[in-house]
């Protein structure tokens, strides 16, 4: 009759309605995915599976993965094969579902790893297996103590064309036993990272599941042209210490999109060196797209730049991003020593929801190799911008904290309103910060800002730029 008729129309229409949005959400995937043509140049297009001329499973070179068997040889084995394919195109190796049990292993240039579904590479925990490196240049003598560190669970130096994929596999650096250790104070050198890739070009990361690492999850080195795509990285909240998710290092060009975040730190730190190690090392981070995430940090922020960026920091867009559940949302951290800078950021379209601090900006974070740092060596934070910032939950929505070595310039506020869970004074909160404010924004502004209206006229200007009202207290 007239209803199943109209119902099947109304079925239809939404149907037509869905392909229709899918179709152009799709397209919209292809023009802003194109590789690199958000930076001029075209970046790793290659299909994500098959698409090496040559491909093995790491059954051909005698891995069990029953998670008890040692597999690290069979790995060895299967990327010593491949190697000597680069100038043939090189090879894929395929991981099959079970609990592939390993020593820190090399990659190749030209390589794709692929994991199945239900394919789980595991660290070894016993850390004698895990070999000492040198400590990274830009860092100085080492990270958590001096001397050499260990190395990651899956390493790569001077590499080009390497992808990390699969249908959704994971790589596990069973860092439980790691974490215990290291707060018990038995390690007597740095911790290594889950995924660690080293002065190295075309690198991409996609459709995997990175868990409990014993250090950084995945630290990019002075690399160029990296893509992290549709990738879950989690372990716990807390107790998990200095489990960044993804720390791009002195790297250049490149996109981290379509994840899921939740650590024991940083989701997203962005570095480029530590005091004058950093200073000398001299590459920035710079060309840094971020969008489309949803993370989670208990004990740190969603995203970061810094406190390591004496090699400065520019250019980076951090867009469409949700922070829930988390410390702070938002944050750029140096110090005295530093130097370098942080500059050219922009954040658009960020929804925090239920942060006890959305956006930081602190310059006193004093963390350092050593005390031979420059006492005179500020670094400069300047044209930074917020643009649709929304919300609910957060106690405190903006805590800029410059100082008079360090102010921080040209910070610009648009469309913003975050629902607060304080009703006390001072939740938007400045020190010696010059910026500005267009249109409306909630909460108030601090009145170090000059305030514009929506056409950008001036309505009026501060005179108190350099006032304190910072309460962390609050």
């Amino acid at each position: 009759g007239f209803p199943a008729f109209l119902s099947s129309h109304k079925t239809l229409f939404i149907v037509l309605w869905i392909s229709a949005f899918g179709s152009v959400f799709l397209w919209q995937r292809d023009i802003v995915g194109a590789g690199f043509s958000v930076f001029g140049k075209a970046g790793p297009g290659r299909s994500m599976s098959g698409s090496r001329p040559f491909e093995f499973n790491i059954t051909d070179f005698g891995g069990v993965g029953d998670g008890v068997t040692d597999d690290t040889a069979a790995f060895e084995r299967a990327i010593s094969a491949i190697s000597k394919l680069g100038k043939r195109g090189g090879g894929q190796l395929n991981v099959p579902p079970g609990k592939w049990l390993t020593a820190p292993f090399n990659l190749t240039s030209h390589m794709t790893l692929f994991l199945a579904e239900d394919a789980e590479i595991l660290g070894i925990q016993d850390e004698k297996r895990w070999p000492l490196m040198p400590p990274l240049p830009s860092y100085g003598y080492g990270r958590e103590h001096r001397g050499p560190r260990y190395g990651s669970l899956i390493h790569g130096q001077n590499l080009e064309d390497v992808v990390i994929t699969g249908h959704n596999g994971s790589i596990n650096g069973q860092g439980q036993s790691w974490w215990t250790k290291y707060r018990q104070k038995l390690l007597n050198h740095t911790r290594g990272p889950l995924v660690q890739i080293m002065w190295s070009n075309d690198i991409v990361i996609s459709n995997i599941t990175l868990r409990d690492s014993p250090f950084w999850t995945f630290h990019p080195y002075d690399c160029k042209n990296v893509t992290v795509r549709n990738v879950t990285i989690l372990a716990p909240v807390f107790g998990a210490p200095n489990t960044d998710g993804i720390d791009p290092d002195s790297c250049e060009d490149v996109v981290i999109e379509d994840c899921y975040i939740s650590v024991g730190d940083d989701a997203i730190a962005i570095k480029s060196g530590w005091d004058q190690y950093g200073i000398v090392y001299g590459r920035p981070s710079r060309n840094i797209l971020i969008r489309n995430l949803i993370v989670r940090s208990m004990v740190s922020a969603g995203v970061s730049i810094g406190s390591e960026m004496s090699g400065g920091v520019s250019n980076v867009t951090v867009e469409n991003v949700t922070v829930w559940s988390s410390r702070r949302a938002v944050r750029i951290k140096t110090a005295v020593g530093r130097g370098g800078y942080v500059r050219h950021i922009t954040y658009q379209n960020l929804t925090f929801d239920d942060a006890q601090v959305g956006i930081v900006i602190k310059t006193d974070y004093n963390e350092h190799p050593d005390m031979d740092f420059d006492k005179n060596a500020f670094p400069i934070l300047e044209n930074i911008s917020f643009t649709g910032i929304h919300g609910q939950g957060v106690r405190v929505p903006v805590r800029i904290h410059g100082s008079e070595e360090i102010p921080v310039r040209n910070v610009t506020f648009r469309d913003m309103n975050v629902g607060i869970t304080y009703k006390k004074k001072h939740i938007f909160q400045c020190a010696f910060v010059q910026g500005r404010v267009i249109g409306t924004i909630f909460p108030a502004p601090c009145e170090n800002l000059d305030i514009y209206d929506e056409e950008e006229r001036p309505v009026k200007l501060s005179t108190a730029q350099n006032v304190t009202d910072i309460d962390y207290g609050v």
